[in-house]
């Protein structure tokens, strides 16, 4: 409490305002006379007693201890006590003993991690997708085009179903890409697939002069229809979304599923494949480490009246901190660890964990670190000693051109190896030993900086930020980066791409785009190729169909779609397309006299 002569030593003011006063004091009461004393306003809430004011000690005097002690920076220390790296790395370990056992139950379907967190999961997945969560929020539910995840629905066709691998983090059971986003991609893939077999029927009824009285009697008809003729009638194309899904938000969604089935349709992306492809109806299956199953009672899938897409939260729904105990360690439990690895996983990858992963679990709290550091400095060094020619990868991504037959297979257990056989691999133009994705038969190759060295193409563009060992016919290094960190990285260079692009392909060269990780950057140099040098038909002709075309964002997802479809890893991130598309739609006057680079290496 303040005494009235420190108030009037400290010169109150009284100024009316409105309601309630404003006072105006000096925050030290010892300032000298010359100096201009800092001000502090307070409010009164009762305008008809003597003000009563409360110095408070931090405003008196500057103590670190105090401002050590403040509920924020506690709770901080608390959050970095807990989130340490080895109790993410054995709340992984202990949440893919969950994932195997599930996996078990239907051991002939295929796994696939849900990129990026899911795939810290599992020590082999068959194949990866990508399907956000912001896609799935509310009020912002979406159906990207740019993200069809095509080859899932293709993989559960053959096999009868697949498993998705996420988690999330506290608070929740599933993320929303298992609650929203993947139930909305399901009923439009249902839809238009149903809208497609529709077109089918008609267009065998015009072909064939039939009326549609007669056609069910029609011979002609069964011959055409094929395999559409063994379809249920009844295709399902309704939207299943989790209980915990509110009626509000349910009817919001079903409002706009006739808008995103038309998007699709327009898109261009290759529904008849699907549709010979899925023999039942797409149907999302949710299950967490809270769903009961009877192990006596677990239904063959292939009895059930739709593909099931099983979609599997690997992380326990807690709502507190969990402290287990082994054996040996104790440690807190975290849901979800495996999302934002940057911020935790100090270089660690899922494969190198999964490689060592019995002796990083049992090193302990105490060792966890140093034994990260060293395996990740042994494995920067292998790399560096072998220039980076060999790849690890657990998976082999298919390269989709239309040819024979390929086979993706598991090194631990090859029973479980994933059929791709419609997916048309070409064998002989693919590399048996790095994963570069051939863009059918345009002589445009993605894939990673990593297995540039190696792979059998004639000229590499390399758009990763380090140089590497190449000895191709032409070789060009433009490094770039992410929108993240620079806004007009690719379209500065995208000029200088497309000139090393048109140069040697009009010789019959074959090229490869690669970046760090062959998903984002290659990606987007790759479309931007592909729209200003090749017509729609998929075939070279220097630019002469881009500068007589107005390409719009429209056409510009086409040819992405086009590209997502051989390259089933892309992940072009929203700014790098943004500049794709600003080179592409104001710089069609400088594709036709661009200089030639001078970091043109010709052997």
């Amino acid at each position: 409490m303040v005494s009235c002569g420190l108030l009037q030593r400290a010169r109150v003011q009284y100024t009316r305002h409105d309601n309630p006063f404003l006072v105006k004091f000096p925050v030290s009461l010892s300032q000298p006379p010359n100096q201009k004393p800092t001000l502090f306003r307070r409010k009164l809430t009762n305008r008809k007693t003597e003000p009563v004011l409360s110095l408070s000690l931090s405003l008196m005097e500057d103590d670190e201890d105090t401002r050590q002690l403040s509920i924020y920076r506690a709770a901080r220390t608390i959050k970095r006590r807990d989130n340490t790296l080895y109790n993410a790395l054995r709340s992984i370990y202990d949440d893919s003993v969950f994932v195997g056992e599930i996996f078990q139950l239907w051991p002939d379907l295929p796994l696939l991690a849900n990129l990026r967190c899911g795939l810290w999961y599992s020590r082999t997945f068959h194949a990866t997708c990508y399907f956000k969560s912001t896609d799935g929020h509310n009020n912002n539910w979406s159906f990207n085009t740019s993200r069809l995840n095509l080859h899932v629905a293709q993989l559960a066709g053959q096999k009868g179903g697949c498993f998705i691998v996420d988690a999330t983090r506290r608070g929740k059971r599933f993320p929303d890409s298992m609650s929203k986003t993947i139930p909305i991609w399901t009923c439009v893939l249902n839809r238009s697939i149903q809208n497609h077999r529709e077109r089918m029927r008609q267009s065998a009824l015009v072909n064939d002069g039939l009326s549609l009285e007669n056609h069910k009697e029609s011979s002609t008809c069964d011959e055409y229809y094929g395999d559409t003729r063994q379809m249920p009638i009844d295709w399902d194309c309704s939207l299943h979304l989790p209980l915990w899904v509110s009626g509000t938000e349910r009817a919001s969604i079903e409002k706009r599923l006739e808008e995103w089935t038309q998007q699709l349709d327009a898109s261009g992306a290759d529904i008849s494949s699907l549709a010979s492809c899925l023999k039942k109806p797409l149907r999302p299956l949710w299950i967490s480490q809270k769903t009961v199953i009877w192990l006596n009672e677990v239904p063959d899938h292939e009895s059930w009246d739709f593909t099931p897409i099983i979609l599997v939260s690997a992380s326990s729904l807690s709502g507190v901190v969990q402290h287990r105990i082994s054996s040996e360690f104790s440690w807190n439990y975290i849901p979800g660890a495996g999302d934002d690895e940057e911020s935790w996983a100090r270089g660690l990858t899922p494969s190198l964990f999964w490689n060592c992963a019995y002796d990083i679990i049992n090193a302990g709290p105490e060792m966890c670190n140093q034994m990260v550091a060293d395996i990740v400095e042994k494995d920067r060094v292998y790399r560096a000693r072998r220039g980076q020619d060999v790849p690890q990868v657990t998976v082999k991504a298919p390269n989709l051109l239309p040819s024979s037959d390929h086979r993706l297979r598991d090194n631990d257990e090859s029973q479980l190896a994933v059929d791709l056989a419609n997916f048309n691999i070409d064998r002989n133009s693919s590399d048996e030993d790095c994963v570069i994705s051939w863009l059918g038969l345009t002589n445009l190759a993605v894939g990673t900086s990593q297995n540039a060295g190696v792979s059998k193409v004639d000229c590499i563009l390399n758009c990763d930020k380090e140089s590497i060992s190449a000895d191709p016919k032409a070789y060009l290094h433009l490094p770039m980066v992410t929108s993240k960190f620079d806004r007009f990285s690719l379209l500065n260079n995208l000029p200088s791409a497309v000139n090393f692009a048109k140069l040697n392909l009009s010789q019959g060269k074959t090229l490869l785009i690669c970046c760090d990780n062959g998903e984002d950057i290659s990606v987007c140099i790759c479309l931007a190729i592909l729209t200003a040098l090749f017509d729609e038909e998929g075939t070279f002709d220097g630019g002469n169909f881009f500068s007589d075309t107005c390409i719009t964002k429209l056409e510009m997802r086409r040819r992405l779609i086009t590209i997502c479809k051989y390259v089933v890893n892309a992940r072009p991130s929203r700014g790098n397309l943004k500049q794709v598309f600003n080179f592409l739609s104001s710089g069609r006057a400088g594709l036709t006299n661009m200089p030639t680079p001078s970091l043109l290496q010709e052997c």
